[in-house]
C-alpha cells in the first residue's frame, strides 16, 4: 500500500514507532532492558512497513516495550503515542 490507499492505522503506527526509536537512540542512560525494547521497536517498525500487522504480536510486542521502559519517564510520551496507535487495531478482548 502506498499513498492514500495506506490505511491509517498503519501509518498512525508507523510514525508513533518511529518517533519512541529516536527518542531512544538519543536518551543517554542506559538500562537493563533497552536492548528489549529496541529488538521489539524494530519488529513493530517491520510491521507497520509490511502492511496490517498481526494484531496479537501487535500487542505482545506493546506489553515487551511498555516492561522494557516503563519506568523511564523520559519516554513516557513516546509509549503513549505507541500504545495509542496499537489501539487503533482495536482493544483486546475482555476476559
Amino acid at each position: 500500500m502506498t499513498g492514500s490507499d495506506e490505511d491509517p492505522r498503519v501509518a498512525e503506527l508507523r510514525t508513533a514507532v518511529s518517533r519512541l526509536r529516536r527518542e531512544l537512540a538519543v536518551h543517554p542512560v542506559e538500562f537493563p532492558d533497552r536492548g528489549i525494547a529496541e529488538d521489539e521497536l524494530a519488529a513493530l517498525a517491520a510491521m507497520a512497513l509490511s502492511g496490517v500487522p498481526e494484531i496479537p504480536r501487535l500487542r505482545r510486542s506493546l506489553l515487551l516495550i511498555a516492561g522494557a521502559i516503563g519506568s523511564v519517564s523520559a519516554l513516557a510520551s513516546g509509549l503513549a503515542e505507541v500504545r495509542s496507535a496499537v489501539e487503533l487495531f482495536g482493544r483486546p478482548p475482555l476476559r
